[in-house]
């Protein structure tokens, strides 16, 4: 029995020693969203590049009319509080990775995305937040934790207060 112990005793070293982790993967935004964003042309980007930021995640597809229709309303929101520690992960529930690029390119979404399209990680996120339906927005505070998880209907009744209003909510 005890060469089974000293065996997982080394195991459990190795594997501690050979992942390290920083702090920001394991708490806040970090924790929620994949080790790796893609910007809109598709291009890598450290998640950490968010710390700090009111974080929307975009769960959307092109394939979804309803969607179609708020998206340019949330590209000129985007657009509009860029400079406002604000940002937009997109979550793309799209069928193809073409699909997803073609509506990228046709909405002109500068934003974040999520790698793939219906991804693992993307079902995943939607797991998490319980999303049932697209296009949905939820809204992240910096350390992570949810603001509102409606907040298509905040951007589509006040667009002009919605960002300073998730940032009231904010306790940080």
């Amino acid at each position: 029995m005890k060469p089974y112990f000293s065996t997982l005793a080394v195991a459990l070293a190795s594997l501690l020693l050979s992942t390290p982790l920083r702090a920001e993967e394991t708490s806040g935004l970090g924790a929620i969203l994949p080790a790796v964003l893609h910007d809109a042309a598709g291009k890598e980007v450290d998640p950490a590049s968010l710390k700090g930021k009111t974080v929307a995640l975009y769960f959307s597809a092109h394939w979804c009319p309803p969607c179609r229709a708020f998206t340019p309303s949330l590209v000129k929101f985007r657009d509009d509080n860029a400079d406002k520690d604000f940002e937009i992960v997109f979550v793309s529930l799209d069928n193809s990775e073409e699909e997803k690029k073609t509506y990228i390119n046709e909405m002109k979404m500068k934003w974040l995305t999520v790698p793939g399209a219906g991804s693992k990680e993307a079902q995943s996120l939607a797991g998490k937040f319980q999303v049932r339906g697209i296009p949905a927005l939820v809204v992240l505070r910096p350390d992570g934790t949810v603001v509102t998880e409606n907040g298509r209907e905040d951007v589509m009744v006040a667009p002009d207060k919605a960002l300073d209003q998730w940032k009231a909510k904010d306790p940080s």
